[in-house]
């Protein structure tokens, strides 16, 4: 079943109900000619790939936190969104070892929640995954403007060349990609613990909560400067440290053992992410003070130089935040691919997107994507902007991978699951609720970003209701795994 076909499967001998899955158009050549590579990671790219998605965010992002909410409430709202992520990556831990397919939160929402709860998870990431890599690209041409290489400025050649060379290594083989980014990941977090080991030489616990006390906001003190409202606000900040790590089961039919290495994985991923994030928050504030930090665009910079001139080690980490950025943009690239890949393959969105190469990659996948992230960076400029539609787009997939956890525990509880969520559904509820709060939070922060993603999410949720609803592909390994499900359960029945 792992590998999407299955005996038991039979031929339909008459076209499906309205809205049914359909067989596939052209029979086996249809999955013939959209397979990836099977059995290129293993445990450790796919944990390199987890910490991939998130390392730039402990950069720079996560610092504008503090000025919604101070050291306190930034402090709170870290430590209630590493406890979101980390029930929702155990939750997710468990989906993906019963449900190993390139859809991910896609794949496991189809099982659980139906095409529509599917469609609306598949999109809701798919929106993420766009947008996260066209912010990047110009957070990456800032760097190399601000590093003053080669004489190049912030603009479209920049964002122009960061697509065209990293979208042409993905499309080189998926492996080869995945190794080029476990080393420059490794890079970024080899700086992370140098900056900590720096900054924390000059580590002063007064300095954390200096930023100005808004004594107009209800329950603000030094900790919490804007009151206990500037903590749900920082929500979306305190993501920053984590957004992105659940996207390694995207990786899923191209692991080798995905039952025990996805899990495994995923683990170890979020452990290192909550470690640097722990890191980096201190010892960023408490080097030169949280007001030193909280409107910089390299808080970590600014944190070792406090006002002074540039070091050496300020400069190592100056550059080391280029590779941090380009982690994350070249495996947010990825994952983008894989989601549209599966959509598309499942007939969510218009199939030729599932095409892939004789080196096995989904070509159309990763250009078309590259193609509109890159638009949208040269015609906007508006990184800020893009990064907050994007975490629209995952709070969303959140609560609803959230929501498929608890429903696949409640309606199939019997079903062979190779790893089990510590904590059952109370973890998943967690995610749940957390995830809804911060759903909410993200139009305290930018009500504009809330709105265009809601607005893109309508135009979506038009297509497939009109459209593509009624042309999915049954074989498929999303709606076979469904299909099979519910065959099981008609069977249970009688």
């Amino acid at each position: 079943m792992a590998d999407g076909t299955d005996s038991r499967r039979p031929a339909p001998s008459a076209p499906p109900p309205d809205g049914a899955p359909a067989p596939s158009p052209d029979g086996d050549a249809y999955l013939e000619r959209r397979a990836l590579n099977r059995g290129s990671a293993g445990w450790l790219l796919l944990t390199g790939l987890g910490v991939a998605y998130v390392v730039s965010g402990d950069y720079a992002g996560w610092n504008f936190g503090l000025a919604q909410a101070g050291f306190g409430g930034l402090a709170v709202a870290a430590v209630l969104m590493g406890l979101m992520y980390t029930c929702l990556v155990f939750s997710q831990a468990e989906m993906a070892a019963v449900v190993p397919t390139a859809g991910g939160g896609y794949g496991f929402a189809r099982r659980a929640l139906g095409t529509w709860g599917g469609f609306l998870t598949g999109t809701a990431i798919l929106i993420e995954y766009i947008l996260a890599p066209a912010a990047i690209a110009i957070f990456i041409g800032d760097y190399v403007e601000s590093l003053h290489l080669f004489g190049l400025t912030s603009g479209w050649p920049v964002y122009l060349a960061c697509f065209v060379l990293f979208i042409g290594i993905h499309l080189w083989g998926v492996g080869e990609a995945l190794r080029f980014s476990f080393v420059v990941t490794g890079v970024a977090v080899t700086a992370l613990l140098v900056f900590a080991v720096g900054a924390l030489g000059d580590f002063d616990a007064g300095r954390l909560d200096d930023i100005p006390v808004d004594h107009t906001a209800f329950g603000a003190s030094s900790w919490l400067p804007f009151g206990l409202l500037g903590i749900w606000s920082a929500f979306p900040f305190g993501m920053w440290f984590f957004l992105g790590v659940e996207g390694v089961p995207l990786a899923a039919e191209e692991t080798r053992d995905p039952a025990r290495s996805l899990p495994k994985a995923m683990a170890l991923s979020i452990g290192i992410l909550l470690v640097l994030a722990l890191l980096t928050f201190l010892a960023a504030t408490g080097a030169h003070g949280s007001n030193a930090v909280r409107d910089a665009g390299n808080p970590l910079v600014a944190a070792l130089e406090g006002g002074g001139g540039p070091t050496p080690l300020s400069r190592f980490v100056n550059y080391a935040g280029l590779a941090g950025l380009v982690a994350s943009f070249f495996s947010l690239i990825y994952a983008g691919s894989r989601q549209l890949f599966a959509l598309s393959r499942a007939g969510y969105l218009p199939r030729f997107l599932s095409l892939t190469s004789r080196r096995k990659a989904p070509y159309l996948g990763l250009l078309v994507p590259g193609a509109l992230g890159f638009a949208l960076a040269a015609a906007t400029g508006d990184g800020a902007r893009m990064l907050n539609v994007a975490v629209f787009g995952a709070t969303i997939s959140y609560a609803l991978m959230a929501l498929s956890h608890i429903a696949l525990r409640r309606r199939e509880p019997d079903l062979p699951r190779p790893y089990r969520t510590p904590g059952g559904v109370v973890t998943s509820s967690v995610a749940l609720v957390l995830a809804c709060a911060a759903l909410v939070a993200t139009f305290l922060v930018d009500k504009a970003a809330a709105l265009i993603a809601l607005g893109v999410y309508a135009v979506a949720l038009a297509y497939f209701a009109c459209y593509s609803r009624h042309r999915l592909v049954a074989s498929a390994p999303e709606e076979e795994f469904a299909a099979l499900a519910a065959a099981e359960a008609e069977l249970e029945r009688d």
